[in-house]
């Protein structure tokens, strides 16, 4: 549920910084309730409720439902207790990496955006080691990289290339020296 932690972390910020929660998470809400419902009505992945698959009718009116009252209650259930969850876990890693948090957030108010590396550089690498794609992929310095190696393969390249051309007549290709 590191997809429900990550929506509900901007509520979670705002707690631990200012005491209290604004309406600007609003839609992080829905996007974590709809995560929610559809893991356990959609796609079975909840023990309380089971393996069992409610997808949504779109043609199906107000209150109609192909389960119980009492399953009904049970997924409410289980979708507030794994949100609160979800929400309790967010706000002890936002109050144990507080610093961390505070050092992003200054470096996006200068920059407005922020990439991987910038990550790096303001908090250090994940405590993690992460899989070696995601990095590369991530990672504009390994790019760059790759670009600069692949530019000094074509400057060497083109200076090979004069070399064999000049062939002792001074960088003339044969036939075209002219005297005069």
């Amino acid at each position: 549920m590191d997809t429900v932690c990550m929506a509900l972390a901007g509520r979670a910020a705002e707690q631990v910084f200012f005491g209290r929660v604004t309406t600007g998470a609003s839609n992080d809400l829905q996007k974590v309730t709809n995560i929610v419902y559809s893991t356990i009505q959609e796609y079975g992945m909840n023990t309380k409720v089971g393996q069992l698959a409610f997808p949504k009718d779109p043609n199906a009116g107000p209150g109609d439902k192909p389960y119980s009252d009492d399953t009904a209650e049970a997924m409410d259930e289980e979708a507030r207790r794994i949100v609160d969850e979800a929400y309790e876990r967010t706000l002890n890693l936002i109050t144990e990496r507080k610093e961390e948090v505070e050092k992003i957030a200054k470096f996006l108010l200068e920059s407005e955006t922020i990439t991987h590396d910038d990550v790096i550089d303001c908090i250090g690498p994940r405590p993690f080691k992460g899989d070696d794609a995601y990095n590369e992929y991530v990672s504009k310095r390994s790019s760059q990289k790759e670009e600069e190696s692949v530019l000094e393969a074509d400057e060497k390249k083109e200076e090979e290339e004069v070399e064999d051309v000049g062939g002792g007549t001074g960088g003339l290709a044969p036939g075209l020296a002219f005297r005069g």
